[in-house]
């Protein structure tokens, strides 16, 4: 927590340092690792800084509306909090903080199944929308119970993750052994003996309980049958292809979120940035295209909405918000990237999000 003498801190960056020096090393690395050698980790924040920004001048901006309309809800800037498990190692509030910051900012929340609140008590804690991350387990009546349970509670969308058939192997994870603490659990679900998220010979207990209940052979068969089962809005996050961003919507997808899971499963797949205009392209239009992996910035969520993403969504800043200063700490990291994004805006000549083009961007659409 920072203290009254304390100035708080100024960048997502800088949230990050603070949370690396708090945290014990088996959290933050958990938190902040991908698989292998960490190369697309890495190109997630290269690519954005990477790209440029050619501004218009002149454009009278004003105050910029910095809101945009997404899944039929108006949200006060393109930004949704992404699925994080275990949140409670970050902070004993976890993802209960992360709802209550989120609500007061009217900034959606996605849920992970692997939570250590409940789906339910999650609810209770914070009024503001939310959506639901599903895998879908071994045990279909299990995954179908939690749908039920999410649809019930009032969760608006279902976030189908779809790109970890098996665990990326996060040799952080595997040199610590990452071991949730003693009487932590995925609180959505009952715990059974033998599936503790506990370590096992040398693999992390992560990777143990991944392996015992995530189905690893899914195919888009399962998508129908995850359609069929709620009548909430399926989303698909994990697509970096535009042929596989087609099938999604074949298969009755209401949005697409290319993702590479923060760099944590497969080593060497291209930074999400990089990907996003072939995904956009591919569904024309049909569906809404969302955006995750290595937003830091205002600017960022300028560059991402410039080549077509309705939204961003973030997920290791929450974390490290939620690790220096709990619910307060969400609030301002939400806070920062609000205020940087109606910077940029005003500064590239933007009066709004519709006005944010591919022009933006030299060598994507505008020169």
């Amino acid at each position: 927590m920072t203290t009254p003498s304390e100035p708080p801190p100024v960048s997502i960056a800088e949230y990050g340092r603070l949370a690396a020096a708090r945290l014990p090393v088996m959290t933050y690395d958990y938190f902040a690792s991908g698989a292998d050698d960490e190369v697309t980790l890495r190109r997630n924040r290269e690519a954005f800084e990477r790209l440029a920004l050619r501004p218009r001048v002149l454009r009278g901006v004003g105050v910029p509306d910095t809101s945009v309309e997404v899944f039929g809800r108006r949200h006060p800037l393109p930004l949704i909090v992404a699925p994080t498990a275990f949140a409670r190692l970050a902070h004993p509030d976890g993802e209960i903080a992360v709802a209550r910051a989120c609500a007061a900012a009217g900034v959606t929340q996605t849920l992970s199944t692997l939570s250590t609140y409940s789906l339910e008590a999650v609810v209770e804690a914070g009024g503001g929308p939310r959506w639901f991350q599903v895998y879908v387990f071994r045990d279909r009546a299990l995954t179908r119970s939690l749908v039920e349970r999410a649809e019930a509670a009032g969760y608006e969308s279902l976030v189908l993750t779809v790109d970890a058939p098996v665990l990326g192997s996060r040799e952080r994870d595997v040199r610590n052994r990452f071991v949730l603490p003693e009487g932590m659990y995925p609180a959505n679900l009952v715990p059974e003996e033998g599936q503790e998220v506990r370590p096992a010979g040398e693999e992390s207990g992560l990777a143990r309980y991944f392996t015992s209940r995530i189905d690893p052979a899914l195919t888009w068969d399962d998508v129908d049958w995850l359609r069929s089962v709620s009548r909430l809005p399926v989303l698909v996050k994990g697509v970096v292809r535009g042929d596989d961003a087609r099938l999604a919507v074949s298969h009755g997808a209401a949005g697409i979120i290319v993702s590479n899971h923060g760099g944590r499963q497969l080593d060497s797949a291209p930074a999400t940035i990089d990907v996003l205009r072939e995904v956009v392209e591919a569904v024309a239009g049909r569906v809404p295209v969302l955006l995750d992996g290595g937003v830091r910035r205002g600017t960022d969520i300028v560059k991402a909405v410039a080549l077509g993403a309705a939204a961003v969504l973030i997920g290791r800043p929450v974390l490290w918000g939620l690790a220096v200063d709990g619910e307060a700490g969400v609030a301002r990291v939400l806070a920062l990237l609000h205020e940087e994004f109606a910077r940029a805006m005003a500064l590239c000549g933007c009066g709004s999000v519709a006005g944010i083009g591919a022009d933006l961007v030299p060598g994507q659409g505008g020169g």
